[in-house]
């Protein structure tokens, strides 16, 4: 919006040409988010306990040390993380772009996917929201829409396929197996987020790690010079999805303040499936959806750890993990939260480093 109000005003004021970068509209974006998320999160925080008198349902098969420190909290944190995030970005991001819209529209109904499960969650005081069925098949049919749109704006080269991290002019020809392929990707990406919430700030950091990746990522696959130096496929347009990792790294520093341990909000599956698929229709956007499974490494590994105890415990009746997602596997095996948190950041942060890496190793 603000791009479009006063870049045209650049030739009687200079200052407002700033507008036309889409690295100081990034920033912009970033400190815009923050400030939202710290100027208006205490008042939010109140609101959601005095209409959450319990807090968060707590789940008794899970580590016990929750039933004592997590008891009370309120949920639905993801509220707060979703506002700063879609007032930032659409502040700071051209509304002519067509790309923002289809990633916005992700984050929002997911959110609101997840904002319903959460509300049914408090409501019947039990971790059973919304039936997973219903979960799923409402997040397909966001992603299929979504991914129709990226496919009809993406350059006829790459428009039904993906590219192969690490090796340049390699890009694997799906024909319209693209199509559930990207939205696997955008389902997927945001049900991991949502696997790997389950301490404080443990999903929060790795979501902003990888929309570090991905401004960087936007940014250079949007710009033909460099997409050519770099040898990544250019798509015009992207490189204002920039400016909304920026946002939504911005809004997440936010909700991090009060998240951090001990926590004194959660986000719930409000904030968690729509962070998480928002990264994955960036991903989409871009081209990078095998990067993406690197730099969200992390959240790779939490979901195959569910994929792999479902399955070991439906064919030979016993389980790998003490439990499932792996985080509580660590903490029934007697890791402090604060260790397994701190160990998760720092495993997803060389996986950022990994994925950023193959934008030069080709």
């Amino acid at each position: 919006m603000l791009p479009d109000l006063l870049v045209p005003l650049a030739g009687e004021y200079q200052f407002f040409n700033l507008f036309r970068y889409i690295t100081f509209r990034t920033g912009g974006a970033t400190v815009t988010a923050l400030f939202l998320s710290l100027l208006f999160g205490p008042v939010f925080i109140r609101w959601l306990k005095a209409n959450q008198k319990e807090g968060q349902p707590i789940r008794d098969d899970g580590p016990q040390s929750h039933l004592i420190t997590k008891i009370g909290t309120p949920t639905m944190g993801g509220l707060l993380i979703l506002a700063a995030f879609a007032i930032s970005a659409l502040l700071w991001t051209p509304l002519s772009n067509p790309y923002m819209w289809p990633v916005l529209s992700v984050a929002l109904v997911f959110g609101a996917i997840g904002s319903v499960d959460d509300w049914l969650k408090l409501r019947r005081r039990s971790h059973q929201g919304m039936s997973g069925r219903m979960k799923m098949g409402l997040q397909l049919i966001v992603a299929f829409f979504a991914t129709l749109v990226f496919v009809q704006l993406s350059p006829s080269e790459v428009r039904y396929g993906i590219s192969v991290p690490f090796m340049k002019d390699t890009i694997i020809a799906l024909g319209l197996f693209y199509v559930p392929f990207a939205m696997l990707v955008i389902v997927g990406a945001s049900n991991a987020v949502n696997l790997t919430d389950g301490l404080d700030g443990l999903a929060i950091v790795p979501v902003m790690i990888v929309a570090g990746c991905f401004t960087l990522i936007a940014y250079l696959a949007g710009n033909v010079n460099f997409a050519n130096y770099l040898q990544i496929n250019y798509v015009p347009g992207t490189g204002e999805l920039a400016v909304m990792c920026g946002a939504l790294i911005g809004a997440g520093l936010g909700f991090l303040w009060f998240n951090a341990p001990p926590a004194r909000v959660f986000m719930g599956d409000t904030g968690s499936l729509a962070l998480g698929g928002a990264l994955g229709a960036i991903s989409v956007a871009t081209r990078h959806e095998l990067v993406l499974a690197i730099a969200g490494g992390l959240f790779v590994l939490e979901t195959a750890s569910v994929i792999l105890q479902v399955a070991s415990f439906k064919l030979t009746g016993k389980r790998i993990f003490l439990m499932a997602p792996l985080h509580h596997h660590f903490e029934k095996k007697g890791w402090a939260e604060s260790t397994i948190v701190i160990r998760f950041w720092i495993i997803a942060f060389m996986l950022g480093i990994v994925a950023l890496s193959s934008l030069k190793l080709r």
